[in-house]
């Protein structure tokens, strides 16, 4: 089990807090507080035919308020019992999320890595914020979480999450055949990971 400790780290611009509050230019990383599950339903409603072409065929109740309130419950179990970080990217009100990336298969030990997944708001696009968010997650998962490897997957006419990697500095390991179920096909995936092991000289 995760101890509760806060987190003071300045250099991420973190607020101390039971979770991280990671504060960057343009907006707040963080896990979401169930009073804060309306700004999800909107997030997931509004974003509907736009995310659907990049992620699994949903049932309608996913999209249902209640479904939104154990989501976040549920991630604020995951975060304490160190399973999983599911960080939403509201502006600095708090008032709107503008995209999601979750670091989950969180594997410690001789490996030190995690699976990342990530999403942005059609209207947010071609904006920087999701190199923005992720770049703040990404250190937060490194210096505070230790993890060194971010495995990252996407299909090959999804350029702009390809681009979006490729300035982070992943590098592309390779190619799975049916890699996941999209929007009800198998689709192949490019295979990518960012590396941040210490040098060994």
């Amino acid at each position: 089990m995760l101890e509760h400790k806060e987190f003071k780290s300045q250099q991420l611009g973190l607020v101390p807090t039971r979770y991280p509050d990671i504060r960057t230019t343009r907006g707040v990383l963080k896990i979401l507080e169930p009073e804060q599950a309306p700004l999800l339903h909107d997030y997931v409603c509004q974003n509907r035919r736009f995310f659907s072409a990049w992620e699994p065929s949903r049932h309608d109740t996913y999209y249902e308020l209640e479904t939104c309130v154990q989501r976040i419950k549920q991630s604020r179990k995951d975060f304490l019992q160190h399973q999983g970080f599911a960080f939403f990217f509201l502006n600095p009100e708090q008032t709107k999320i503008l995209g999601y990336c979750n670091f989950s298969n969180l594997v410690q030990g001789i490996f030190q890595a995690c699976y990342l997944g990530y999403s942005l708001a059609e209207s947010e696009q071609k904006k920087g914020l999701m190199h923005e968010a992720l770049t703040a997650g990404i250190e937060y998962m490194h210096k505070e979480q230790n993890i060194s490897r971010f495995m990252a997957n996407y299909m090959p006419h999804n350029h702009a999450s390809g681009a979006v990697l490729k300035r982070l500095g992943f590098i592309e390991e390779g190619k799975a055949k049916d890699y996941l179920k999209i929007a009800g096909q198998w689709e192949d995936h490019i295979l990518s990971a960012l590396v941040m092991r210490p040098k060994v000289s």
